[in-house]
């Protein structure tokens, strides 16, 4: 009962987004923000730490309480654009959003071993999906990590799947899945800035050590896939704009680890790169780092 209960609550807020005038659903995300920020007083202090981390050199408390506060306006807006994403036409998604290099995705597809499009927890990465997806007909595969319960998670997928995306649950079997999109020379999108399983590579990200994991590095330096860090950020006026950097250094050089070791420190370099641009759309509300546990304990 709990399961559908909370996949019934999740399909109505989809249904109620999707039913909201425009004007209603730009500014509805800043005014959640307070009581978001007020009630989730844990997962507020964590985003204040990650705050701290990715704003620069000794932020000031004011403008890490501002900046979390910001980030879950961020987040509220994810959902609520994610939800009235399948009520836009390909013409309303193309104007919504502008990617200056594409051309590293175009280039990148021309070499025929497929891209991993290394992404962290930000902005709106689910409207480039869509787009890349309908409006370019580009097969785009996404690795999510599993949710409870099972319900919803199956919800997620249909949703997602709705949208034109191939999804691949965090798992034992998602790597060859990965692998078999990668040799169809199709685009795989993986979320990069938390390493769910803890047993990923130990890097130094926003100036403390920690681990990310190492699937992207591993995956490139098999298949020969091109690895472009990418991040979604949003625009004023309902706008997107998507940044892909150069693709990353995959070519092989030593151990397999040793490799794997290098290009998950060059990838850690890019997506703290890709953060400090605009901390406050960063939607991390977890402990990422070993001192994030420790001080909660």
């Amino acid at each position: 009962m709990k399961g559908r209960g909370v996949t019934a609550l999740y399909r109505t807020g989809a249904l109620a987004a999707r039913s909201l005038p425009g004007p209603v659903a730009a500014v509805l995300p800043s005014i959640a923000a307070f009581p978001l920020n007020w009630v989730l007083r844990k997962k507020r202090s964590m985003v204040q730490r990650h705050m701290r981390r990715s704003l620069g050199p000794s932020p000031g408390n004011k403008a890490v309480k501002i900046a979390a506060r910001k980030a879950f306006a961020s987040y509220a807006r994810y959902w609520v654009e994610s939800f009235r994403l399948p009520t836009r036409s390909d013409k309303e998604l193309s104007r919504g959003i502008e990617v200056p290099d594409y051309r590293f995705v175009e280039e990148a597809l021309s070499r025929g071993n497929g891209v991993i499009l290394a992404l962290p927890h930000l902005g709106g990465w689910e409207w480039a999906g869509f787009w890349m997806a309908t409006v370019n007909r580009l097969p785009i595969t996404v690795v999510v990590e599993p949710i409870e319960p099972p319900q919803l998670f199956s919800w997620f997928v249909n949703f997602r799947s709705k949208l034109g995306m191939n999804v691949v649950p965090l798992g034992p079997s998602a790597g060859a899945e990965i692998a078999r999109a990668l040799k169809r020379n199709e685009i795989v999108c993986l979320l990069c800035d938390r390493d769910i399983s803890g047993t990923g590579i130990e890097v130094t990200f926003m100036g403390e050590d920690t681990t990310l994991p190492g699937g992207p590095a591993l995956m490139a330096l098999r298949t020969g896939a091109v690895v472009l860090p990418t991040a979604v950020y949003f625009e004023p006026n309902g706008k997107h704009l998507g940044l892909v950097r150069p693709p990353l250094d995959v070519s092989r050089s030593g151990t397999i680890r040793e490799d794997v070791t290098r290009v998950t420190s060059q990838l850690a370099e890019e997506l703290e790169f890709l953060i400090r641009r605009d901390p406050e759309q960063w939607h991390l509300f977890q402990p990422n780092w070993p001192s994030d546990f420790v001080d909660q304990s």
